[in-house]
């Protein structure tokens, strides 16, 4: 092993995922970070408690970092805080009815709303890593499935909501397939 070792864990068993689960829970991490660092004037105003909320979401994931290799060191009230916060984002924004029951909508908008939507879509993966992690055999607490699955949702929600505040327009997306 290198000298220069950036994580203790970067050698472990391909196969075993709770490195990738960390790495994964970091780079969203970082990931939210730059996000609340794109936060502009209209954000703050719009929202004066948006970016301390982006830092305890922040600090969620890193509390979900170990959960796999040690012990779940977040809670029921804090899944709560995150779903209240989701909430308070989907009813300050009008949804169009197009008929079909669910909107999709193109990720895209402002920088705001489109870094939001790359973190939404790194959290499915984290939800998806979990489920790989549970097949194989694994136990994993169901409030990791519950936290991973909101965030996914918390940031679909504050995309539209940052689209919204910021003049954007929503594209509708709708499937050939579906």
């Amino acid at each position: 092993m290198s000298n220069y070792l950036a994580y203790s864990f970067l050698y472990d068993d391909a196969g075993d995922l709770k490195c990738d689960f960390e790495l994964l829970t970091d780079e969203i991490a970082s990931m939210i970070g730059m996000l609340r660092s794109l936060l502009d004037d209209t954000d703050n105003a719009a929202d004066p408690y948006l970016a301390e909320d982006l830092s305890g979401i922040n600090e969620l994931m890193y509390h979900i970092n170990p959960s796999l290799r040690t012990r779940v060191m977040v809670s029921a009230e804090e899944l709560e805080w995150l779903r209240v916060k989701t909430e308070l984002l989907e009813a300050a924004r009008e949804r169009p009815p197009n008929g079909r029951g669910v909107t999709f909508f193109v990720p895209q908008g402002c920088a705001q709303a489109a870094y939001s939507h790359l973190i939404r879509c790194k959290c499915k993966i984290l939800v998806r890593l979990l489920s790989r992690y549970q097949q194989q055999g694994n136990a994993v607490d169901e409030i990791l499935f519950d936290f991973t699955n909101l965030y996914a949702g918390y940031f679909y929600a504050l995309a539209m909501w940052l689209n919204k505040i910021h003049g954007v327009e929503e594209r509708v997306f709708i499937s050939r397939v579906y």
